[in-house]
């Protein structure tokens, strides 16, 4: 017969494997292949998009990419398809950031990558929390009050991308769609250039950077995984 203390021992491991604390994987998250990103103690594996050192620290356990020294604060490692969690915070109500993936050229962030928006505010668009910048806008705003943290999710598999947000779906999109340079396919016009001419994102590379923006605002980062797919 098990006794009580063992009883207790066998729950406390199973909660341990189920749950884990900021900045650290789950063990079902160990054997599914997930990568913890981030140490939530200090900045290894992390640099800005320049290539300069990050000039802030890591805050509360979090990246802060605001006044970092770069546009954004990139990975070393380049990832094509996966699926990338994050938690997001900002305490500002005018907050505007951004998640960057895919960035085939660092020194060119906007104009060589995907970037999912993070902002305050409870509307729905192209340039939303969770849209996919200036390609997609959202269906819905699921982001939560200002000051609390959000969990943004993307997978990114071959030319489809997916973005949740706590856990709600808030846009896609499939980058085979966007043929035409400059254009979405309902024929609005999309930022992206090269070398002063339009791009077709179908175009964009499968495969590069990710990471987060300093557009001004302190925006909180933390529980940074990818799993590769």
């Amino acid at each position: 017969m098990r006794t009580l203390a063992s009883t207790l021992s066998l729950v406390a491991l199973l909660a341990v494997n189920v749950h884990a604390g900021d900045n650290e994987l789950t063990q079902t998250e160990k054997e599914d292949g997930w990568q913890l990103l981030f140490n939530g103690q200090d900045l290894t594996g992390w640099k800005c998009n320049n290539g300069e050192p990050i000039q802030t620290k890591v805050e509360d356990g979090a990246l802060v990419p605001h006044k970092s020294g770069g546009y954004i604060i990139i990975h070393e490692k380049q990832f094509g398809d996966f699926v990338l969690s994050c938690d997001v915070r900002f305490e500002d109500p005018s907050c505007n950031s951004g998640i960057f993936f895919r960035v085939e050229d660092p020194v060119n962030c906007v104009n060589t990558g995907f970037e999912v928006q993070v902002m305050a505010g409870d509307k729905t668009g192209k340039h939303e929390m969770g849209a996919i910048y200036d390609l997609v806008a959202t269906t819905k705003n699921a982001g939560k009050p200002t000051g609390e943290w959000n969990r943004v999710v993307i997978r990114c598999e071959g030319p489809n991308i997916l973005v949740t947000v706590n856990g709600e779906e808030v846009s896609r999109m499939n980058c085979d769609e966007f043929a035409e340079p400059g254009l979405c396919p309902d024929g609005a016009k999309h930022k992206f250039k090269l070398d002063g001419k339009p791009r077709a994102v179908c175009d964009f590379a499968r495969k590069g950077y990710l990471g987060f923006q300093d557009h001004g605002h302190k925006v909180w980062y933390k529980n940074v995984k990818v799993l590769e797919l």
